[in-house]
Order: structure tokens, then C-alpha cells, then sequence
């Protein structure tokens, strides 16, 4: 056998492992930057608590009465319920920050067929407002939502609930920051 001559080395040394206790926990190493090594793991965690969070919100309104929805589905259902005021589809799509109009709308459609909500024509638009049926799911789900993940969550001390109020400020302002480099990004 005969023996590769092997090149110089042009490119850095591979970085060395962490050390206790700093491991960045990613998805995608390649896109991990020295600047921000916890960006990566940020949306790692991103990733990994929106997947956990359909599958449960899928898995609630299951257990509510309501199965086979999506996600967006229930999404839907529950701002349609939002304050007992109808909805339009783009203020639905503008609210849960949603750009393909289309998927709501199916939702709308798949929910009306249910009888879980219903449209008027109101001019040129449609309102949606949730039927007697569908307010009695939404309040089941929040029973299941109670009993299943709120007593894991809050614990039902202010200081438990002063960080869920600091985490929900800290996503909203992500998904501005994330919304900004995409209109970035699609002007390159």
C-alpha cells in the first residue's frame, strides 16, 4: 500500500472542548458563531420548546374533546374565542403573527365544518366568532390545561410567575428581532 502524502494544514485547529459546565447545547454546529455561541443554543431551544409546545397544545384540545386538529388549528380556535369579539382572518394572521393567510383560512374552514366556530358576512369581510360548542371545548381545554401544566410551571408563587412574565416579554421581543432579519434577509 502506498502512503498519502498528506497536505498543510490551512485551516484552524478544531476548537477544544468546553469546559464543565459551559457545553452549548445546538442543533446546528455549523451555524454556531464565536460571537454568539448562545444564539445557536437559544434557538435550539427555540426549536425544541416550539415542537414540545404543538404537541401539547395538540395533545390538550385531544384531551378537551377535540381531536385532529394542528396546531394552528387550535392556535385559531382560541383567538377566535379571544374576548367573545369576531375576528376577521387578517387580524387572525396578524395576531398570531402568521404571513401564509391561506393556512388560517383553511383552519377557519376545517373549525367552521367542525361546528366549533362560524363566519357572518359582514360587507365584503367574514367574522368569526365560536359557536356554544366551541366555547365549552375551550373552557374544557383550560380545565386540562389546569390540571396539567399549570401546577408544573408556575407553582403558584409570584416569583415563578415574574419569570414566565420575563420569558414571555423576552419571545415577544425575539420574534420582532426575528421577524426584522427576515424582511433583512429578503432583500439580499
Amino acid at each position: 500500500m502506498a502512503k498519502r502524502k498528506t497536505a498543510a494544514r490551512t485551516t484552524p485547529d478544531p476548537p477544544r472542548p468546553p469546559e464543565e459546565g459551559s457545553v452549548k447545547l445546538v442543533t446546528s454546529a455549523h451555524l454556531v458563531s464565536p460571537r454568539s455561541p448562545e444564539l445557536s443554543e437559544l434557538e435550539f431551544g427555540l426549536i425544541m420548546a416550539g415542537n414540545a409546545f404543538s404537541r401539547w397544545v395538540v395533545r390538550c384540545m385531544a384531551a378537551a374533546g377535540l381531536p385532529d386538529l394542528t396546531t394552528l388549528d387550535v392556535l385559531v380556535l382560541h383567538h377566535v374565542n379571544h374576548r367573545e369579539r369576531p375576528k376577521k382572518t387578517a387580524d387572525i394572521c396578524f395576531i398570531l403573527n402568521v404571513e401564509d393567510t391561506h393556512t388560517v383560512t383553511y383552519a377557519l374552514k376545517k373549525l367552521v365544518g367542525l361546528g366549533v366556530v362560524v363566519g357572518e358576512k359582514v360587507g365584503k369581510e367574514v367574522f368569526y366568532t365560536t359557536t356554544e360548542r366551541g366555547q365549552e371545548l375551550v373552557a374544557r381545554y383550560r380545565e386540562v390545561r389546569e390540571g396539567c401544566l399549570l401546577a408544573s410551571i408556575a407553582g403558584g408563587d409570584a416569583a415563578s410567575n415574574d419569570e414566565l412574565g420575563r420569558a414571555a416579554r423576552l419571545l415577544r421581543t425575539l420574534s420582532g428581532i426575528y421577524d426584522q432579519a427576515a424582511r433583512a434577509a429578503s432583500s439580499l
